[in-house]
């Protein structure tokens, strides 16, 4: 009897000592919508975000629209429906957002835009991304160089590519871009035959590479029957490929007739293997390793009520307010130093671009 009493003061005691403990609190998940998987870039993006809330003990909700704004928008407001606790956003259109991120600010959810400057909205907490300018900077920069333009050589043709014209960053590149190539434009050391200028007449929907050999086909019938293209300022490795398909299929990639000038961005593995042998001539590399690490650590700090770490509060005015931003360095890559940059820092294995 005593014994059983004994048994049964342990019993009550250990389910008293279970009820005094507090409740583990819920892990909390951020929700992570990117654009598309057709680019290897925005592969790489939503895996090293993965890792980064991860690491951090969050759980990830990664979605990918397939470049489809209506997906994106679905996707969201599932997101929000299901309870998130933050969002991360690569918009495919930057100015379709502003009413689902209204019920993400009714549920008191924080948004972090990625990469992509969210539009006319109040309802953006962070912006994460690169020197848009200077990226642009960058690419105008290497055709500057490789063409001795500094040093008066010239006049030489050129033709000009820009981004997607919903991608608010595809307004920086050209921009960046341009403020070096105009001052050449302007004193005759660089033409544009077909007289193509302007996001209006320049800019390539989706980022689309099937988009940009289409219109480099027609560049090149309509105005170089006898004359030959120097240089191509290209924004983006997939649109780099389509306009080097187009210069392949009328002879340029010969001895005779080399390819000209092609710029690029985001080093992706194909425009790497393509510069390694002596196609595309450069890309500018953006470690989307980087760029999860910091827009996690902005998810991190409002989940925790505190600030985010910025290094810009002037330059991305999404037309209703000034986002906050942290823009991150890019690097210009071509055969001289992919190894130093690309292999060197673990972004690829040697391997990985044979």
């Amino acid at each position: 009897m005593k014994k059983s009493l004994v048994a049964l003061a342990a019993a009550i005691l250990a389910l008293g000592l279970v009820a005094c403990e507090a409740p583990k609190p819920a892990v909390k998940t951020v929700g992570i919508s990117m654009p598309t998987k057709s680019s290897a870039r925005w592969i790489a993006d939503g895996a090293n975000m993965v890792k980064e809330v991860e690491a951090l003990g969050y759980k990830a909700d990664l979605q990918y629209a397939e470049d489809v704004v209506e997906n994106q928008l679905s996707q969201i407001e599932n997101m929000i429906t299901k309870g998130v606790n933050a969002l991360v956003i690569a918009a495919i259109d930057g100015e379709s957002l502003s009413s689902v991120l209204q019920k993400a600010a009714d549920a008191k959810i924080p948004v972090i835009a990625y990469d992509r400057l969210i539009k006319k909205t109040p309802n953006v907490d962070y912006y994460a991304t690169f020197d848009n300018f200077g990226v642009g900077v960058l690419q105008a920069s290497y055709i500057e160089t490789a063409l001795g333009l500094k040093d008066g050589k010239g006049p030489f043709n050129i033709e000009l590519f820009a981004g997607s014209p919903d991608d608010n960053n595809a307004y920086f590149f050209y921009d960046g871009a341009m403020s070096i190539l105009n001052p050449y434009i302007e004193s005759g050391k660089l033409v544009v035959k077909s007289g193509q200028m302007g996001m209006d007449k320049v800019a390539t929907l989706r980022w689309d590479g099937a988009t940009a050999q289409a219109r480099m086909d027609n560049l090149l019938t309509k105005n170089y029957s006898k004359e030959k293209v120097a240089a191509v300022l290209s924004p983006y490795d997939g649109i780099s490929i389509g306009i080097l398909s187009s210069l392949k299929a009328v002879g340029y990639g010969t001895e005779a007739q080399p390819y000209p000038v092609v710029t690029g961005q985001d080093a992706e593995v194909p425009s790497v293997k393509s510069i390694i042998a002596g196609i595309q001539t450069a890309t500018v590399f953006k470690d989307t390793r980087e760029l999860a690490k910091k827009a996690v650590g902005m998810v991190d700090a409002v989940l925790n009520a505190k600030a985010a770490e910025v290094n810009d509060t002037k330059t991305y005015n999404n037309g209703v307010k000034v986002v906050p931003s942290y823009l991150l360095i890019p690097v210009s890559v071509d055969k001289t130093n992919y190894e130093e940059i690309l292999v060197g820092s673990g972004y690829y294995t040697a391997d990985q671009l044979k």
